[in-house]
Order: C-alpha cells, then structure tokens, then sequence
C-alpha cells in the first residue's frame, strides 16, 4: 500500500465542512496529490472507509476521483457498504 494512503488511513474519515481545520484540510490535500495513479482495488477499498459526511470542501471529490483509477472499479461490495449519499453518488457514477 502507498505511504500516502496509510497515512491518510491514520487520520480516519474526511471531517465535516464545519469541523475541519485548515491544518488537517492542508494534511489531507497535500496526502491527496502523494498518491500515484491508478490506485489498486485495495487501496479503493480502503480509501472508501475515508469519505466523510460531506464533500469536505471539494476534497471528498478529489478522493472520489482516485478510487475510481482502480481497475476493478466500480466494486460493488464496497460501494454498498457506504452510507446512503455516497452509496447513491458512487453508484450514479459507476453507471
């Protein structure tokens, strides 16, 4: 697994827009651009585990945008496992 990502697996799920600092939005965003693309199915699956209550000003769709590089993507089994909103925008997404 990238460096990148088990860091960001450290820092747990993206905050809400009212909770985040601009220290951790920073840490997440620079962690973000660390991770080389295409990601594997692995590394989706568990960056899935990272998308917050909301779009995290924009950094929710960056994330988004890097699980979907991975090749078996869309994974169903991880996509059902996540909460109604982003379960619905991931499976509008994979069609």
């Amino acid at each position: 697994m990238q460096s990148a990502i088990s860091a960001l697996l450290e820092m747990g799920p993206l905050p809400g827009s009212d909770d985040a600092s601009p220290d951790t939005l920073q840490k997440f965003q620079v962690l973000l651009t660390e991770i080389h693309q295409p990601i594997t199915d692995e590394e989706a699956l568990q960056l899935t585990k990272l998308l917050g209550p909301d779009d995290c000003f924009g950094l929710a769709w960056a994330l988004v945008h890097i699980i979907e590089t991975a090749p078996g993507w869309p994974l169903k089994e991880v996509i059902s496992a996540l909460n109604e909103e982003w379960r619905s925008i991931l499976n509008d997404r994979a069609r």
